[in-house]
C-alpha cells in the first residue's frame, strides 16, 4: 500500500517510494505507474498534478476530481506552490545558504545543464538552499541540504547543487554514481526526497510534509553516530 499523506473530497497526497514512476513510462506496463497502483488500490479515478523523478521519494499530489484537477493545476502554472527538497550531497555547496539563480539549457540524453557564457535561449531557473547538517570524513565530507526550487526545471535541484559543488551524493545521470556508502549504509538509489509541498488556493493554503525516507533516515544517523565515535 502507498502511505497516504493527506486526503479530503477534492486532494490526495501521499508518500511515494523510490523505484516508482508518476505515470507510465515508455515501454512499460501502465499498472507499474503510482497513478495506476493507488486507482487500483482505492477504486478511484485520480487526476495526476505535478511528478517528481522515479528514484525520488516523498510528496506527490493528485486531485480527486475535476475541478480540484483545474485548481491545483492553475496553482502549479503560477507558481503559487512552495516545494522543500532534502538532499544528501558530497561536500556542501556554494553559497551553504542563499538562492542559486542559474538559467538551465536542455542537453543530451534528456538532461539539463547551466546555460554557457553568451548564451541566451536557456530558461531561467533559481533555487534557494541552505545546508541543515554537514559531517567531515577523510574519505569526502557529506551534506544534508534543504533545497526550494523556485521554479520548476527539469531536474532543477540536481543540476543547480551540482553546479554549486555539492552533486547529489547518488546521482547516476548527473555525477555517474550508482552507489554510496555511509557510515556503514549503502544507499543505492538518487539521494533526493520530495520533503515537504504548500499549495496556495484563494484563501487556503493546503501543507502536506512527508518524512525523510527511511534509507536517506538510517544513512544520516549512521553519519551521526560516526561523528560522535
Amino acid at each position: 500500500m502507498i502511505p497516504v499523506l493527506l486526503e479530503d473530497a477534492d486532494v490526495l497526497a501521499v508518500d511515494k517510494p523510490a523505484g516508482v514512476v508518476v505515470i507510465p513510462a515508455r515501454d512499460e506496463a501502465p499498472g507499474e505507474s503510482l497513478r495506476h497502483r493507488l486507482e487500483a488500490e482505492r477504486g478511484e479515478k485520480l487526476w495526476v498534478v505535478h511528478r517528481i523523478d522515479r528514484d525520488t521519494t516523498g510528496v506527490v499530489l493528485f486531485a480527486r476530481n475535476a475541478e480540484a484537477h483545474r485548481a491545483l493545476s492553475l496553482a502549479f502554472e503560477h507558481r503559487r506552490v512552495e516545494k522543500t527538497y532534502l538532499a544528501l550531497t558530497r561536500g556542501a555547496p556554494t553559497p551553504r545558504e542563499g538562492v542559486i539563480d542559474v538559467a538551465l539549457h536542455s542537453a543530451r540524453k534528456g538532461k539539463m545543464r547551466p546555460i554557457f557564457p553568451g548564451e541566451r535561449d536557456g530558461v531561467e531557473a533559481a533555487t534557494a538552499v541552505r545546508v541543515l547538517q554537514e559531517w567531515k570524513r577523510p574519505e569526502g565530507d557529506v551534506a544534508l541540504v534543504e533545497a526550494k526550487p523556485r521554479t520548476g526545471r527539469q531536474h532543477q535541484v540536481r543540476v543547480h547543487l551540482r553546479y554549486a559543488g555539492a552533486p547529489l551524493l547518488v546521482d547516476p545521470l548527473y555525477s555517474r554514481t550508482e552507489q554510496a556508502a555511509v557510515g556503514g549504509v549503502t544507499l543505492t538509489r538518487l539521494s533526493l526526497h520530495a520533503h515537504a509541498l504548500a499549495v496556495t488556493l484563494g484563501e487556503r493554503v493546503l501543507r502536506v510534509e512527508a518524512p525523510l525516507a527511511a534509507d536517506l533516515r538510517a544513512a544520516v544517523d549512521a553519519l551521526d553516530a560516526a561523528a560522535r565515535a
